[in-house]
């Protein structure tokens, strides 16, 4: 398994994503932790949790994802929990389970989680968690956690436009969201997905349009991009207009995560 990734029982995808080189330095590791959601998390998962003495916890989730699945937190548990209130992904259904529905291909499923990624910078609730996420990474010290529900959508932009904004190599960024697709026990991760997607949409969903639903690809964080350029021109002029990561911002965020 990459040595950036925790094994966790209940806790799917927790990996650090510091590490990578940036401009002027390298970004640095045991800071900057990613998952999906710990509302299955064991005693086990939760002791693992609590050796990295997060500061910070930003919740991507959505009002809906929160109630239906509180995030099991380790006791005692000081970190400051970020999240703004609404539906992230513009519904009450993360992006992947959104994706599900009138879906039954792996061809449809990607189509489908492609089209999401080209509104997903713009998404209202979204960009006001992502502002949070940045103010938090200027501002806090100690290591955070930045997760969502499957910790690779949402999760997996916010951590895009990070190492971008900081310098990280696009093929490190690539490298980054894709590991999600290696990351941890996958069948678990996905079976429990398929049950859950199947359920709400029914049994006309292929296997392979499951495992579609529950990995990423580089078209889907592409697509992403491409609307950000099309708008804005920039990551940088994306961050700034629309999350208020200024250059006076950059510089914090520089300050603090690069050595």
């Amino acid at each position: 398994m990459n040595e950036r990734v925790r094994s966790f029982e209940g806790i799917h995808n927790f990996r650090d994503y510091g590490g990578y080189a940036a401009s002027g330095g390298r970004l640095k590791s045991g800071l900057l932790w990613r998952s999906g959601q710990h509302g299955a998390a064991t005693p086990e998962d939760l002791a693992g949790v609590a050796q990295i003495g997060l500061a910070t916890v930003i919740d991507l989730r959505g009002d809906s994802e929160r109630q239906l699945m509180p995030c099991l937190r380790p006791d005692p548990f000081e970190a400051m929990v970020l999240f703004a209130p609404g539906e992230t992904a513009g519904s009450e259904l993360a992006p992947h389970e959104e994706a599900g529905r009138g879906i039954a291909s792996a061809a449809e499923a990607k189509a489908a989680m492609t089209r999401l990624y080209v509104n997903m910078p713009y998404r209202e609730v979204l960009v006001r968690s992502l502002t949070l996420y940045f103010e938090a990474l200027a501002s806090r010290d100690g290591p955070s956690l930045l997760h969502c529900l499957a910790g690779k959508d949402r999760t997996g932009l916010a951590a895009a436009l990070l190492h971008r904004l900081l310098g990280v190599h696009e093929d490190d960024v690539m490298d980054d969201y894709l590991l999600t697709n290696v990351a941890g026990n996958q069948e678990r991760r996905i079976a429990a997905a398929g049950d859950s997607i199947r359920e709400r949409y029914g049994d006309q969903i292929t296997d392979e349009a499951i495992v579609t639903l529950m990995g990423v690809d580089a078209d889907y964080l592409h697509a992403a991009s491409r609307s950000i350029e099309e708008r804005h021109g920039s990551v940088e002029r994306y961050a700034e207009a629309v999350l208020g990561v200024d250059a006076s911002r950059r510089d914090a965020l520089r300050e603090r995560l690069i050595t």
